[in-house]
């Protein structure tokens, strides 16, 4: 086995099943840290809503995480690659990048300064999203079909969205009672629990060096590796920041319009280069790239159909991320304190959620995937327009469990099937790369409109909004016809 090699897989299905409800629970802990609970932060230090919706541009880091995909495909973390092997490698430098910016953002909580805010939450999203790309590729290189995806898939979205509910719900409590730095130190102190078990999943480190040689190579290169994208994120930060400050860009900033302007260009660039792609040999270099390949291969193998496919994936999780985006800000509005919503998230949303992605699984194996995925459309408009109802029903326990259970159910089944959908999208042969590329393309309009959900909100009311955003989810419908024929071509 050479240094890039994945650690030795797990064989028996249980095994497989715990390994990455695990690997699902270390990467759903801290995404509501950089989106719903720092939404709700901002929102009680009286951060304006447009500023807060800003803030929701940070989920975008997954969203290009196909720019470093290829980077966990091709390499090793020097020394942790050679005793753990390259996907649990990349996976350990992540959990400790997560622990230390989650460490960061608490004692930063005050908000004093949001550009120092900004820059901690855009580390931690950048290494939730390393962690999510590395077990995308080992999940889907171990189970090549569909009937071995859904039980894989359903232990990794148990995992990850009980952490997530859980480091909601948990984070919000803690803030009500205590302070928001003991909010994220909580969490931050929970995110760390499973490194010592992925670590224990160590395998021989080979011939060229000691155990020990291959650990302390391992450390400096993690340090490394943390320090340096500190540095990255900072001076680009402080680039975009200087060009929004020059452009006046403010709370009274409607970026609507802009927004929808770049959501339309990437249709626009893929439109234009698909007549080249397919026409291309298997020996053109562009399909041969180790940085462009694996991409051009998604076009190639699919032809025209990669457009409706795309514009799909592209609305199928509108209502998901535009929920998560201003669900708190809206309860905060209709009078509910942090401590019920918190209840609302953790008692409420941790079963609906999991039951949602049992039911979602199964009805990916045991469906035609195409009416699994018009049930997961339908289910989620219903889990945005539920709060409709919310705003207008007087606070109480009851509406907003309803409302909460309503919401995680419909999700959570909603993603069971979409990720299985995306996986048999993949060529084997490129499995975090393209991985990367599909289920960041699918949340890069539903994301850029969540950044401009303050400036939306402000022009249609919460009720307007809500509407909106389910519509749009259930949207996805339309393309269905036209995607049922997307299959993939292979070479001669």
């Amino acid at each position: 086995m050479t240094a890039d090699a994945a650690p030795v897989a797990p064989t028996a299905p249980a095994t497989r099943l715990l390994l990455f409800a695990l690997l699902g629970f270390s990467a759903g802990l801290p995404y509501y840290m950089f989106s719903t609970v720092l939404s709700a932060r901002l929102t009680t230090h009286g951060v304006d809503l447009v500023i807060i919706g800003f803030f929701g541009w940070v989920q975008l880091l997954p969203t290009c995480k196909f720019a470093w995909a290829p980077l966990l495909d091709r390499f090793a973390v020097p020394g942790l690659g050679r005793f753990f092997g390259k996907r649990l490698g990349w996976i350990i430098v992540a959990q400790l990048g997560i622990f230390l910016s989650m460490v960061a953002m608490a004692f930063t909580s005050g908000d004093a300064s949001l550009p120092i805010t900004a820059l901690f939450a855009v580390l931690l999203a950048f290494w939730t999203t390393t962690l999510e790309i590395a077990a995308d590729a080992w999940r889907i290189e171990l189970a090549p079909t569909p009937a071995e995806q859904g039980p894989l898939v359903a232990a990794n979205l148990w995992g990850y969205r009980s952490a997530m509910v859980a480091a909601g719900s948990g984070a919000l409590i803690v803030a009500d009672h205590a302070t928001w730095t003991w909010a994220y130190l909580a969490i931050a102190a929970a995110a760390f629990l499973p490194l010592p078990i992925l670590t224990s999943m160590r395998r021989e480190a080979d011939g060229r060096g000691t155990r020990g040689g291959a650990l302390s190579t391992g450390l400096g290169a993690a340090a490394a590796i943390l320090g340096g994208s500190l540095v990255v994120v900072a001076v680009v930060g402080s680039v975009i920041l200087g060009l929004a400050n020059a452009a006046g860009v403010g709370a009274k900033t409607d970026a609507t319009r802009g927004v929808l302007i770049v959501c339309l260009l990437p249709f626009v660039a893929m439109a234009a280069a698909l007549p080249w792609i397919v026409r291309l040999p298997a020996t053109a270099y562009a399909r041969r790239s180790t940085v462009i390949g694996p991409y051009i291969d998604i076009f190639w193998r699919f032809g025209y159909r990669a457009l409706p496919i795309l514009g799909f994936v592209t609305f199928y999780r509108m209502g998901d991320v535009l929920t998560l985006a201003l669900s708190k800000p809206l309860q905060i509005a209709a009078g509910y304190d942090l401590t019920t919503m918190g209840i609302a998230d953790g008692a409420v949303a941790l079963p609906a959620s999991m039951t949602g992605v049992a039911i979602g699984a199964w009805l990916a194996v045991r469906l035609r995937l195409l009416w699994a995925l018009a049930i997961g459309a339908v289910g989620s408009a219903f889990g945005n327009w539920i709060f409709v109802w919310l705003w207008y029903a007087p606070p109480a326990g009851h509406v907003i469990y309803i409302a909460t259970a309503l919401d995680q159910f419909a999700h959570g089944l909603e993603g069971a099937v979409f990720v299985v959908y995306l996986s048999m999208l993949v060529n084997p042969r490129y499995p975090a790369a393209q991985y990367a590329f599909l289920s960041g393309f699918a949340f890069l309009l539903p994301r850029l409109l969540a950044g401009a959900g303050g400036s939306i909100q402000k022009q249609i009311g919460w009720d307007g909004f809500f509407t909106l955003s389910g519509t749009l989810s259930l949207a996805a419908i339309l393309f269905l016809p036209l995607i049922a024929r997307a299959s993939p071509r292979s070479d001669p």
